[in-house]
């Protein structure tokens, strides 16, 4: 099953949409989490990142118990949460499993970002880190590589256009956008080859 019919049945909950994709549906993850999976929350209507980023999928946490998630959020840096309450909150979630990860590196060292600031403004040069930041600087490979390496970040739409809202976002922390600046986010990440997307998290 495409990566597309997986978020659209995230998105609308129906299930006719396995039909219309072939019938393969996807087993739901039923809280069978594992250490060193992905969590990529999925919502329902678009905003600020979504806009200008693949899927609707907006943020991604790190699995470091079956019951525990390792993130970055805005109100408390990098912290653990229950995955109840995930749960809790609007939207879906997809289970994503990282292949050729040494998991217990990765998350010894996503571990060392506990208490991080949250980094709003999506920067490469700063000790603050956003969700997907603390994905690609924590998963490394058995020989200690890095899995996941930079991309361009990309505040612009399908025209090429950066967008009014991070343009003025920018302006007033009194910086440009940095447009093309080495990032990432957690739509283009859930996309990665070393990313398989299992299939929902419920309860």
């Amino acid at each position: 099953m495409s990566r597309l019919c997986l978020l659209a049945s995230a998105l609308v909950g129906c299930s006719l949409l396995f039909g219309a994709c072939g019938g393969n549906r996807p087993a739901a993850a039923v809280r069978q989490l594992a250490a060193g999976d992905l969590l990529f929350h999925v919502v329902a209507e678009g905003n600020a990142i979504t806009d200008v980023t693949p899927g609707m999928i907006d943020h991604v946490a790190i699995v470091i118990t079956p019951d525990s998630v390792l993130e970055a959020v805005p109100s408390e840096g990098v912290h653990l949460t229950v995955v109840d309450s995930l749960l809790c909150q609007d939207g879906h979630w997809l289970q994503g499993r990282v292949a050729h990860a040494d998991v217990a590196q990765s998350i010894a060292n996503a571990r060392r970002y506990l208490g991080q600031p949250y980094d709003s403004l999506y920067l490469c040069d700063n000790e603050a880190i956003y969700c997907s930041e603390l994905v690609q600087f924590s998963f490394v490979d058995a020989q200690g590589k890095l899995l996941f390496q930079p991309i361009p970040m990309s505040f612009h739409d399908d025209s090429g256009r950066i967008l009014p809202y991070w343009t003025a976002f920018y302006h007033r922390n009194g910086l440009a956008v940095p447009e093309g600046q080495p990032g990432t986010n957690p739509g283009e990440l859930s996309q990665r080859p070393q990313v398989q997307v299992i299939g929902l998290l419920q309860e």
